[in-house]
């Protein structure tokens, strides 16, 4: 039986739902359950978390140690959203400069509510230039912006010539779409009928099956909002979205089945749409559409780390030869079939053509990938760092490594010591993956593949993870090793996956030249140059 770590003793009733909780908190209900197992919360014997231990935790706890940065952050930026609404009401009582209005609601919406809600409004620029792979409009064709906002998109339509009556806005936040019709009827003095507060996912799934459709949609949906999970399976099943169902990909969905046949779609997303394997359903789905243009506009918005990404497409067949590629840097030309062709149809686009060739012809070659051939383990999450880890070694601790204690030729010496107890933590890998005879250690967030060979049984924390090969694999550990962390497939793996963390999913699409290992354990990096029959040259 699982220990768990008890830091309070409270009586079971009153109560509340994991759900509710989750809800009061901001937080996922993993979060929660997570805080459950390490102690923070007490369920009672219906799986509730007793009010009394909520009471403590969010008085006590919660904002003072260091749980997750989401759910910490959650919970210490927060604002009064009705006193925001009132003052803004006011303010647009009074405003001339309506414009400012929008900028200033949205400049006071918390951190946690933004996060909560996937919220980021977008600035002018990147608006106008999703505007301009968009044809001037036709006397009646219609313009929709399913996530309005204070309605920046559709000011930008109205400049791109879409008449008002023929311009239709969704949001859920009724401020926002106030402040939208407002701004409409000050630029044109057309009283807008068609901004309306409601969830576009259920206008594009309504029970009548009567959808609206649309010449052009465009817009910035909400980027991972939280939802119940059973929301967005529903959704998902509604629209036909497969796996794909972060609120990114099911606006996405949406906007497709309520655009015309030759209509266009513009989408600004995270980087991650086009790179992880959470959104390869939907990038499936675009790739068989004609892409026109594909943008990279940096980092945009305050406090997110994350770029930020559009495209443009037309809702056809007819894959178009080249797809213009907007790099902060420079502009590529690809053919769309490319991200076809790529693993789980990775849209890279920032990558040059040439580099597209050599890393195709590497693909061509007979070889095999990690996928279905290993067992994966994550690091140790202790659940609370701060509680569980030491920096000197003591009696009953044990030694763990760090992701930045990997190297490529050694680990070096350990500065964090945990209890041996591994039920007192909230996630462990099994066993069996720490203490195996041979295994790989790779760091995890790292900007190159950093691969160990380790034969000592050690163990991790989450900074890392661990890879054991399946007995039958035809390429030994020590091979593996030096391949992942030779130039060449560094190379590789930031050119196609064009990413800081080194997740599963993408090492498992790697191709493993099994011909060439077979014959060569102590290779060089020059024979494996010579394998692929290519040159390094110094750019």
């Amino acid at each position: 039986m699982t220990q768990q770590a008890t830091l309070f003793d409270f009586s079971a009733e009153p109560s509340l739902s994991i759900s509710e909780v989750a809800d009061a908190l901001n937080v996922s209900e993993a979060s929660v359950r997570n805080w459950v197992k390490t102690g923070y919360l007490q369920l009672n014997q219906k799986n509730n978390i007793s009010q009394k231990s909520f009471d403590n935790f969010y008085v006590n706890v919660a904002g003072k140690e260091k749980l997750t940065k989401r759910a910490n952050k959650s919970l210490l930026d927060q604002h009064d959203h009705g006193d925001l609404i009132a003052k803004t009401k006011v303010f647009l009582a009074r405003a001339t400069n309506l414009e400012a209005a929008g900028e200033n609601y949205q400049s006071a919406l918390s951190n946690a509510y933004r996060n909560k809600e996937g919220i980021y409004y977008t600035p002018d620029t990147i608006c106008e230039t999703m505007f301009l792979d968009i044809p001037k409009p036709k006397t009646n064709q219609t313009f929709c912006d399913p996530c309005c906002g204070s309605g920046n998109f559709i000011m930008a339509a109205i400049r791109h010539g879409f008449k008002p009556e023929n311009i239709y806005g969704y949001d859920t936040d009724p401020m926002a779409v106030e402040i939208t019709k407002q701004r409409i009827y000050k630029a044109t003095g057309y009283e807008p009928e068609n901004i309306i507060c409601e969830n576009f996912l259920d206008v594009a799934t309504p029970l009548n099956d009567i959808v609206p459709q649309f010449d052009v949609v465009l817009t910035n949906p909400p980027w991972g909002k939280k939802l119940q999970k059973a929301q967005k399976v529903r959704y998902g099943k509604l629209l036909g979205a497969g796996h794909s169902l972060d609120t990114s990909s099911l606006f996405f969905f949406a906007s497709l089945r309520t655009l015309k046949n030759g209509g266009y779609l513009a989408f600004l997303l995270p980087e991650s749409f086009f790179k992880i394997a959470t959104f390869q359903h939907a990038r499936k789905e675009l790739l068989g559409y004609s892409i026109k243009s594909i943008n990279d506009f940096g980092k945009p918005f305050k406090g997110l780390l994350t770029k930020a990404q559009s495209f443009c497409m037309v809702k056809d067949n007819r894959i178009f030869e080249k797809v213009t590629c907007t790099t902060k840097k420079q502009i590529f030309e690809h053919d769309q079939a490319v991200f076809l062709n790529n693993p789980a149809q990775i849209i890279n686009f920032e990558t040059s053509p040439s580099d597209v060739l050599v890393f195709s012809h590497l693909f061509e070659k007979p070889h095999l990938t990690l996928k279905d051939n290993a067992r994966w383990g994550l690091g140790i999450v202790t659940g609370n760092n701060k509680k569980f880890c030491r920096n000197q070694n003591a009696k009953g601790l044990m030694p763990v490594y760090k992701g930045a204690d990997i190297s490529k030729d050694c680990l070096t010496p350990p500065t964090v010591f945990i209890q041996e107890d591994l039920s007192l933590y909230q996630q462990v890998a099994p066993v069996d993956i720490f203490e195996a005879t041979e295994k790989i250690l790779y760091r995890f967030i790292s900007s190159d593949l950093v691969f160990y060979h380790d034969k000592e049984q050690s163990y991790c924390l989450n900074s890392a993870n661990m890879i054991v090969l399946e007995d039958n694999f035809p390429v030994s550990t020590k091979s593996i090793v030096k391949l992942f962390n030779t130039e060449l497939f560094n190379w590789v793996f930031k050119k196609i996956f064009n990413t800081h963390k080194i997740l599963r999913t993408d090492l498992e699409k790697m191709p493993v030249p099994v011909e060439f290992l077979a014959k060569n354990e102590n290779f060089l990096e020059e024979d494996l140059l010579l394998y692929y029959n290519i040159e390094r040259h110094d750019n």
